[in-house]
């Protein structure tokens, strides 16, 4: 029951803390963003996010993968394949990031996908 529940500020603030440490984590959100579309490949993930260098995205999908966001899929082709995709606990971040998108969109200012790099 709703009222069994111990609700402490403490608490809250250290999930928001810990979300925001790891989402917050320059690139992540990003990554997870251009998951919600669907699988991507290496090559096609640098080339959305652009201005990410190869070794910072390959660390980024290694950490994505080990919190369980991801999956890294490989295809034995040939030529060999590797795709990334979100895991159900990626898609459950999905309404979350429309809303952030939105209130990104509302309340601050613009800047060109170049001025955020």
């Amino acid at each position: 029951m709703a009222e069994d529940l111990v609700h402490t500020p403490e608490a809250c603030d250290d999930a928001l803390a810990r979300a925001f440490g790891f989402l917050g984590k320059r690139w992540n959100g990003l990554i997870i963003g251009v998951l919600a579309g669907g699988p991507a490949t290496f090559t096609g993930l640098r080339r959305a996010v652009g201005g990410i260098s190869d070794s910072v995205l390959s660390d980024r999908l290694t950490e994505l993968a080990a919190a369980g966001l991801i999956q890294r899929t490989v295809d034995d082709g040939p030529p060999v394949a590797v795709s990334y995709q979100l895991t159900d606990a990626g898609r459950s971040l999905t309404p979350v990031l429309e809303q952030l998108t939105t209130w990104a969109r509302e309340s601050l200012p613009a800047q060109s996908c170049a001025g955020r790099h």
